[in-house]
């Protein structure tokens, strides 16, 4: 019997257990489009708010921020595209951000696949601005979304707390 209750007790103290108890885990997320027929998709992890200051607290501004949690978020796209002014070839990138009360900066770089406090700023293919916008109430959980806008555009969304930053996307 203790062998019994020592097995179910190392089976309930599993990383895995331990994360799906936990209310502070962040759990992936995807979104994607498909323009023109070459589908764009960003792969994420959403932390939430858990009643915690977002901006300007648990981001803090003015630093580069990971733009969600655990890994870094991760963009794909299946054809050349143009975002706020940088050129990126088909292939995959990790997005970062550097978020301030009246202007975003977002970073794309060239490294996938890393730690999200693992930023290499050497491996950057460029920056360019977000535009902000408030929102009406508070978002709970960090999420990120691709819309469609005109036959080959659309805008890149980052959206938590009262914040909304975004940047429009051509194909090209």
């Amino acid at each position: 019997m203790p062998l019994l209750r020592f097995s179910l007790l190392l089976l309930l103290l599993t990383p895995a257990s331990l994360a799906q108890r936990s209310k502070y885990t962040s759990p992936a997320a995807e979104t994607s489009v498909a323009i023109r027929g070459k589908k764009i998709t960003v792969e994420y992890y959403s932390p939430s708010m858990h009643g915690r200051k977002v901006m300007g607290g648990l981001v803090p501004y003015g630093q580069v921020w990971c733009t969600g949690a655990n890994w870094a978020t991760k963009l794909t796209t299946e054809a050349d595209l143009e975002i706020g002014g940088l050129k990126l070839p088909t292939g995959s990138y990790s997005i970062w951000t550097v978020p301030n009360e009246r202007e975003w900066t977002l970073i794309i770089n060239r490294e996938t696949g890393q730690f999200h406090l693992n930023y290499d700023p050497s491996r950057d293919l460029g920056r360019t601005r977000m535009t902000l916008a408030s929102v009406p109430g508070p978002i709970e959980a960090f999420r990120i979304e691709l819309r469609r806008a005109a036959a080959n555009t659309g805008k890149l969304v980052l959206m938590w707390e009262n914040t909304e930053a975004f940047v429009d996307f051509a194909l090209h």
